[in-house]
């Protein structure tokens, strides 16, 4: 993918490559978008590289006067899980949790 990015001046044409590549593989190209590269890209910035608001805000193009706060449905989701921490997202072999009384999800917070 890196090398996709490389040759990308634009989103548009990010999209456009990303999309045929989609294709080449036999996946249906017409389900995706630029949309969860933006708020991944936002995630990894603030959470792996601790960018500050106002540089991702840049780099999003988003306003950097913090009148709407748009980037914050970039950064939480409602399918965020707070009680797991990001490099156990991927665990083959997650720890048991119950169902935790305060959030109502299976989580080790309870």
């Amino acid at each position: 993918m890196a090398t996709l990015l490389t040759y990308c001046k634009t989103a548009t044409a990010f999209i456009e490559n990303f999309r045929n590549h989609l294709v080449d593989i036999d996946v249906d190209s017409s389900r995706y978008s630029g949309h969860s590269f933006r708020r991944g890209g936002v995630q990894y910035f603030s959470l792996d590289k601790r960018w500050q608001l106002k540089r991702i805000c840049e780099w999003g193009g988003w306003s950097t006067e913090f009148t709407s706060m748009t980037i914050v449905k970039y950064l939480i989701s409602v399918n965020d899980d707070p009680s797991m921490r990001r490099d156990e997202y991927m665990d083959p072999s997650p720890r048991p949790g119950r169902l935790c009384r305060q959030c109502g999800r299976t989580c080790l917070c309870a």
